[in-house]
Protein backbone atom coordinates (compact mmCIF):
# COMPACT_ATOMS: atom_id res chain seq x y z
CA UNK A 1 0.00 0.00 0.00
CA UNK A 2 0.97 3.68 -0.72
CA UNK A 3 2.58 4.94 2.43
CA UNK A 4 0.26 8.69 1.60
CA UNK A 5 -2.45 5.78 3.07
CA UNK A 6 -1.06 6.00 6.67
CA UNK A 7 0.39 9.35 6.63
CA UNK A 8 -1.82 12.60 6.86
CA UNK A 9 -0.98 15.70 4.62
CA UNK A 10 -1.65 19.38 5.33
CA UNK A 11 -3.77 22.53 4.20
CA UNK A 12 -2.40 26.22 4.21
CA UNK A 13 -4.87 28.76 3.04
CA UNK A 14 -3.83 31.81 1.53
CA UNK A 15 -6.33 34.51 1.07
CA UNK A 16 -7.10 37.92 0.95
CA UNK A 17 -8.52 41.02 -1.64
CA UNK A 18 -8.01 41.62 -4.59
CA UNK A 19 -4.21 42.74 -5.47
CA UNK A 20 -2.22 41.56 -2.46
CA UNK A 21 -0.37 39.29 -4.37
CA UNK A 22 -1.99 35.52 -3.02
CA UNK A 23 -1.52 33.88 -6.50
CA UNK A 24 2.18 35.49 -6.39
CA UNK A 25 2.48 33.22 -3.06
CA UNK A 26 0.92 30.33 -4.29
CA UNK A 27 3.23 30.40 -7.15
CA UNK A 28 6.22 30.64 -4.59
CA UNK A 29 5.02 28.12 -2.49
CA UNK A 30 4.68 25.57 -5.22
CA UNK A 31 7.78 26.54 -6.98
CA UNK A 32 10.10 26.08 -3.70
CA UNK A 33 8.14 22.54 -3.06
CA UNK A 34 8.75 21.45 -6.53
CA UNK A 35 12.86 22.46 -6.17
CA UNK A 36 13.20 20.40 -3.58
CA UNK A 37 12.32 17.55 -5.62
CA UNK A 38 8.17 17.20 -4.44
CA UNK A 39 5.92 16.14 -7.24
CA UNK A 40 3.93 19.29 -7.66
CA UNK A 41 -0.05 20.15 -9.90
CA UNK A 42 -1.81 23.50 -9.89
CA UNK A 43 -5.10 23.61 -10.57
CA UNK A 44 -7.72 26.90 -11.30
CA UNK A 45 -10.80 27.28 -12.27
CA UNK A 46 -12.11 27.27 -15.89
CA UNK A 47 -14.00 30.40 -15.44
CA UNK A 48 -10.97 32.47 -15.31
CA UNK A 49 -9.47 32.78 -18.96
CA UNK A 50 -8.06 36.37 -18.33
CA UNK A 51 -4.83 34.60 -19.19
CA UNK A 52 -5.62 31.67 -21.20
CA UNK A 53 -6.81 28.33 -19.52
CA UNK A 54 -3.32 26.37 -19.56
CA UNK A 55 -1.29 28.52 -16.56
CA UNK A 56 -2.16 30.35 -13.71
CA UNK A 57 -0.18 33.80 -13.83
CA UNK A 58 -0.06 36.54 -11.59
CA UNK A 59 -0.76 40.19 -12.47
CA UNK A 60 2.95 40.96 -13.34
CA UNK A 61 2.94 38.51 -15.64
CA UNK A 62 4.74 35.32 -13.64
CA UNK A 63 3.11 32.10 -14.40
CA UNK A 64 3.46 27.75 -13.86
CA UNK A 65 1.34 25.36 -15.97
CA UNK A 66 -1.60 24.36 -14.47
CA UNK A 67 -4.96 22.41 -15.12
CA UNK A 68 -8.31 24.40 -15.83
CA UNK A 69 -11.16 22.63 -14.38
CA UNK A 70 -15.15 22.90 -13.27
CA UNK A 71 -15.15 21.04 -10.78
CA UNK A 72 -11.98 19.99 -8.20
CA UNK A 73 -13.92 16.50 -7.91
CA UNK A 74 -13.23 15.71 -11.57
CA UNK A 75 -9.01 16.67 -10.58
CA UNK A 76 -7.85 13.10 -10.13
CA UNK A 77 -9.74 10.96 -13.22
CA UNK A 78 -8.19 13.72 -15.84
CA UNK A 79 -4.93 13.53 -13.96
CA UNK A 80 -5.21 9.53 -13.67
CA UNK A 81 -4.58 7.55 -10.86
CA UNK A 82 -1.11 6.50 -10.79
CA UNK A 83 -0.38 10.24 -11.44
CA UNK A 84 -2.49 11.03 -9.08
CA UNK A 85 -0.84 8.87 -6.06
CA UNK A 86 2.68 10.11 -7.03
CA UNK A 87 1.37 13.90 -6.38
CA UNK A 88 2.97 15.11 -3.05
CA UNK A 89 1.75 18.96 -3.15
CA UNK A 90 -1.63 20.23 -4.89
CA UNK A 91 -2.24 24.20 -5.51
CA UNK A 92 -5.47 25.56 -6.11
CA UNK A 93 -5.76 29.11 -7.22
CA UNK A 94 -9.14 31.09 -7.43
CA UNK A 95 -10.44 28.79 -5.13
CA UNK A 96 -13.85 30.55 -4.31
CA UNK A 97 -15.28 29.00 -7.36
CA UNK A 98 -14.92 25.69 -6.59
CA UNK A 99 -17.87 24.66 -4.84
CA UNK A 100 -16.53 21.37 -3.85
CA UNK A 101 -13.75 22.67 -2.26
CA UNK A 102 -14.04 21.42 1.11
CA UNK A 103 -14.91 17.92 0.12
CA UNK A 104 -11.75 18.09 -1.79
CA UNK A 105 -9.39 19.42 0.26
CA UNK A 106 -10.45 17.24 3.65
CA UNK A 107 -10.22 14.03 1.64
CA UNK A 108 -6.79 14.95 -0.31
CA UNK A 109 -4.99 16.33 3.30
CA UNK A 110 -6.72 13.54 5.66
CA UNK A 111 -6.97 10.47 3.33
CA UNK A 112 -4.72 10.75 0.54
CA UNK A 113 -1.92 12.54 2.21
CA UNK A 114 -1.34 15.32 -0.15
CA UNK A 115 0.11 18.76 0.89
CA UNK A 116 -2.59 21.07 -0.34
CA UNK A 117 -2.01 24.85 -0.66
CA UNK A 118 -5.06 26.84 -1.43
CA UNK A 119 -5.61 30.71 -2.79
CA UNK A 120 -8.19 32.45 -3.30
CA UNK A 121 -10.64 35.98 -2.44
CA UNK A 122 -11.96 35.43 1.22
CA UNK A 123 -14.58 38.16 0.59
CA UNK A 124 -16.29 39.27 -2.17
CA UNK A 125 -17.06 42.51 -3.10
CA UNK A 126 -19.77 43.45 -0.80
CA UNK A 127 -17.25 42.12 1.91
CA UNK A 128 -19.30 38.99 2.46
CA UNK A 129 -18.06 35.10 2.43
CA UNK A 130 -17.66 34.35 -1.51
CA UNK A 131 -17.60 30.84 -2.07
CA UNK A 132 -16.00 27.97 0.91
CA UNK A 133 -12.65 28.91 1.35
CA UNK A 134 -13.44 30.35 4.92
CA UNK A 135 -15.06 26.55 4.76
CA UNK A 136 -11.61 25.27 4.97
CA UNK A 137 -10.42 27.84 7.82
CA UNK A 138 -11.22 24.72 10.42
CA UNK A 139 -9.37 22.22 8.39
CA UNK A 140 -6.07 24.24 7.79
CA UNK A 141 -2.72 24.27 8.95
CA UNK A 142 -2.22 27.25 8.90
CA UNK A 143 -3.70 30.80 7.12
CA UNK A 144 -2.35 33.76 5.51
CA UNK A 145 -4.30 36.45 5.61
CA UNK A 146 -2.59 39.41 2.96
CA UNK A 147 -3.15 42.49 2.24
CA UNK A 148 -2.89 44.86 -0.62
CA UNK A 149 -1.92 48.51 -1.02
CA UNK A 150 -5.07 51.09 -1.31
CA UNK A 151 -5.46 52.66 -4.79
CA UNK A 152 -7.05 55.88 -3.02
CA UNK A 153 -4.32 56.67 -0.15
CA UNK A 154 -1.67 53.83 -0.38
CA UNK A 155 -2.49 52.65 3.19
CA UNK A 156 -3.22 48.88 3.80
CA UNK A 157 -6.25 47.15 1.80
CA UNK A 158 -8.12 44.72 3.43
CA UNK A 159 -11.55 45.15 0.77
CA UNK A 160 -11.97 45.20 -3.08
CA UNK A 161 -13.67 47.67 -4.59
CA UNK A 162 -15.78 46.81 -7.40
CA UNK A 163 -15.86 50.19 -10.04
CA UNK A 164 -18.91 49.28 -12.21
CA UNK A 165 -22.61 49.07 -11.90
CA UNK A 166 -22.80 45.11 -12.12
CA UNK A 167 -24.33 43.02 -9.20
CA UNK A 168 -23.54 39.87 -9.94
CA UNK A 169 -21.54 37.95 -6.88
CA UNK A 170 -19.17 36.34 -10.24
CA UNK A 171 -17.68 38.87 -11.94
CA UNK A 172 -14.12 37.84 -13.27
CA UNK A 173 -11.82 41.10 -14.12
CA UNK A 174 -8.57 42.84 -13.21
CA UNK A 175 -8.01 46.50 -12.60
CA UNK A 176 -10.47 47.75 -15.09
CA UNK A 177 -13.35 46.23 -12.45
CA UNK A 178 -11.79 45.99 -9.27
CA UNK A 179 -9.06 48.22 -6.75
CA UNK A 180 -8.03 47.61 -3.44
CA UNK A 181 -9.28 49.95 -0.84
CA UNK A 182 -8.87 50.76 2.74
CA UNK A 183 -12.15 50.38 4.99
CA UNK A 184 -12.58 54.26 4.91
CA UNK A 185 -11.98 54.18 1.17
CA UNK A 186 -14.03 51.39 0.94
CA UNK A 187 -17.21 53.16 2.72
CA UNK A 188 -16.68 55.79 1.31
CA UNK A 189 -16.58 54.32 -2.47
CA UNK A 190 -19.68 52.20 -1.78
CA UNK A 191 -21.78 55.81 -1.02
CA UNK A 192 -20.29 56.99 -4.43
CA UNK A 193 -21.08 53.82 -6.13
CA UNK A 194 -24.89 53.44 -4.87
CA UNK A 195 -25.10 57.16 -5.69
CA UNK A 196 -24.29 56.62 -9.53
CA UNK A 197 -26.01 53.33 -9.89
CA UNK A 198 -29.57 55.46 -8.45
CA UNK A 199 -28.73 58.08 -11.03
CA UNK A 200 -28.25 55.33 -13.67
CA UNK A 201 -31.32 53.86 -12.72
CA UNK A 202 -33.22 56.85 -12.58
CA UNK A 203 -32.12 57.33 -16.03
CA UNK A 204 -33.05 53.96 -17.38
CA UNK A 205 -36.48 54.95 -15.68
CA UNK A 206 -36.86 58.06 -17.82
CA UNK A 207 -35.29 56.50 -20.83
CA UNK A 208 -38.00 53.88 -20.65
CA UNK A 209 -40.88 55.87 -19.70
CA UNK A 210 -39.73 58.10 -22.85
CA UNK A 211 -39.72 55.13 -25.48
CA UNK A 212 -42.63 54.22 -24.30
CA UNK A 213 -44.88 57.21 -24.81
CA UNK A 214 -43.69 57.39 -28.51
CA UNK A 215 -44.24 54.48 -28.55
CA UNK A 216 -47.86 55.08 -27.58
CA UNK A 217 -47.99 58.50 -29.73
CA UNK A 218 -47.28 56.58 -33.06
Amino acid sequence: MEASRFSCGEIHVICGPMFAGKTTALLQRVQSESDVGRTVALIKSNKDTRYGLDSVVTHDGTKLPCWALPDLSSFRQKLGADAYDKLDVIGIDEAQFFGDLYDFCRKAADHDGKTVIVAGLDGDYLRRTFGSVLDIVPLADSVTKLTARCNLCGKRAFFTLRKTDETQTELIGGADIYMPVCRQHYVNGQVVIEATRAVLQSQKVLDDSYIEGVSLAN
